[in-house]
């Protein structure tokens, strides 16, 4: 479990709502003392900002961002920094999207519309290592659907590189497209795409595909943060 670190905290918010990415650094600026607060608008800014840095120790992040869909951005950031804890602050406050967020790596979940005292016991859980859950959370509603979860989890595995790999495979683009675009290897795809097969415990492309749809990858969450 990840845990906030002790001194010198500075945080991260990902969110492309320039007014509510000022409201929350007002409400963290006014539960803790961080030493800096920095805003990204894209996952693609986020990941840039956290891999160049090694001061973050908190990220805030929306579920709706323009350049992910689904969990596809927690689980990107969750694999490229393991070690930082990762709270998201959505409107999508069902319980059975706020079980496959925790369970695709999150800390923490508190609802867009929550007021500062809620930050308050979200920041405070954070900080003893403890995974924060809204009062009115009814976990058992995530175990109706068990192999949807099942699914999510073996998602959540996936390294950052796999998670895009999947993408361009979900959009139908075959290994030689997929080493052109992302300047690597065709070798190097093929080994990425046993992986993620493996990962994912299917036997063909088009299995993986299915699987990530089922997760909803590209279909986990309604269209909005």
């Amino acid at each position: 479990m990840t845990t906030l670190q002790a001194a010198n905290r500075h945080a991260l918010i990902v969110d492309d709502h320039p007014l509510f990415c000022d409201a929350l650094a007002l409400t963290l600026q006014a539960i803790a003392e961080f030493a800096d607060i920095e805003m990204a608008g894209t996952l693609a800014d986020a990941l840039e900002k956290v891999t160049a840095s090694d001061l973050i120790s908190l990220i805030v992040l929306d579920l709706n961002l323009p350049d992910v869909t689904g969990l596809d951005g927690l689980i990107r950031l969750r694999n490229a920094v393991p070690d930082i804890p990762i709270l998201v602050v959505s409107s999508m406050a069902d319980h059975t999207m706020i079980g496959f967020t925790i369970k695709a790596g999150a800390q923490g979940f508190v609802p867009k519309n929550s007021d500062q005292s809620v930050f308050a016991k979200a920041y405070e859980a954070l900080k003893q290592g403890k995974i924060y859950l809204p009062e009115t959370y009814i976990s058992q509603q995530v175990d109706e659907d068990p192999d949807r979860e099942d699914v999510l989890s073996r998602i959540a595995t996936l390294t950052n590189q796999q998670t895009r790999i999947l993408g361009l495979i979900c959009e139908g683009k075959l290994n030689k497209q997929i080493a052109f675009d992302l300047s690597i290897a065709e070798t190097t795809v093929k080994a990425h795409v046993t992986a993620i097969m493996r990962k994912l415990q299917v036997k063909s492309r088009t299995q993986a595909v299915l699987v990530a749809q089922e997760a909803r990858f590209a279909n986990a969450l309604p269209n909005e943060g």
